[in-house]
């Protein structure tokens, strides 16, 4: 079944290149050459725009003139997620604004002193709260997978360090779960994607709006070995400036709770949680590959 391979779309290049139109031409100008670029993908990506179409029609239920709709909108706000996070990561100026649900969450946890896991998805835009991040006064770490190209990973650092964030590379040994400790032992926040996985990582099929997919048990078997509090966090455009961020409560390991308990019940709860935000925001599902079974 094809799965995803740890790899996104983009080069450094076309980063550079839209930083370039937002900083000499203006964010609306740039947003406007996104309607082509989205219109492009729309008609010849056909691999990813087939799962797309999938994804409207059979787990929102949308008719099928709708669903092709959706695939074109789709692409269209996955773009300008894209630009909006270079925007914010690279300082440029902007009108964004932001509702927060569940910032005292998210400082309660650095208040404790033990640092904090952030669980995520490829949904929204998370990383565009800069401004909650900046004011919680710690070091956010993105954890991330080593697909990507050496000259994105660069650029991505590059932007981050501007926003105190840091990137750690999952590769194939275990050197990020020792960088990731650090981090917690420092009392900064680690955000990991808990909906993606590559071919070799261990699985748990949950059910998930209309059908059953897998999720990866690694994320969170990892925020059960650290013992630390955990907070589920989801950004999602409202409309064209502005973004609503949501952190969940914390949830944390029991002194008597079992590794694999607290590992199976922070798995439901991230579930159901993105299953309710997907819902609200359908179209800002951004996994372009057979996700379901």
């Amino acid at each position: 079944m094809p799965r995803w391979t740890g790899k996104s779309r983009g080069t450094a290049l076309g980063y550079k290149i839209v930083l370039l139109v937002c900083t000499r031409l203006g964010i609306s100008s740039a947003y406007f050459l996104l309607r082509f670029v989205s219109f492009y993908f729309f008609l010849f990506s056909w691999k990813s725009s087939k799962y797309s179409y999938q994804y409207f029609r059979y787990q929102h239920g949308f008719i099928p003139f709708k669903a092709l709709g959706k695939v074109y909108r789709n692409y269209y706000l996955f773009s300008q997620t894209l630009l909006d996070k270079i925007i914010v990561l690279a300082g440029v100026k902007n009108d964004f604004t932001y509702n927060y649900d569940g910032e005292e969450n998210l400082h309660k946890i650095v208040q404790g002193g033990r640092g904090g896991i952030l669980l995520s998805a490829h949904v929204g835009n998370w990383e565009v709260a800069g401004h909650l991040l900046d004011r919680l006064g710690t070091r956010v770490n993105v954890v991330i997978y080593d697909g990507e190209g050496q000259h994105i990973k660069e650029f991505l650092a590059r932007m981050m360090g501007r926003r105190n964030l840091n990137i750690i590379v999952i590769k194939n040994d275990i050197s990020h779960v020792y960088a990731i400790g650090e981090a917690l032992q420092k009392n900064e926040l680690v955000c990991l994607h808990a909906d993606r996985f590559l071919d070799d990582n261990k699985t748990v099929v949950k059910k998930f709006l209309q059908g059953k997919a897998k999720f990866p048990v690694g994320p969170f078997a990892l925020a059960a070995t650290f013992r630390v509090p955990v907070s589920l966090v989801f950004a999602f455009k409202e409309n064209i400036n502005q973004y609503h961020f949501f952190g969940s409560g914390c949830v944390q390991r029991e002194e008597t709770e079992s590794k694999s308990d607290f590992t199976t019940r922070l798995m439901n709860s991230f579930v159901v949680q993105l299953e309710d935000k997907i819902r609200l925001y359908p179209e800002q599902w951004f996994n372009y590959y057979k996700f379901w079974e």
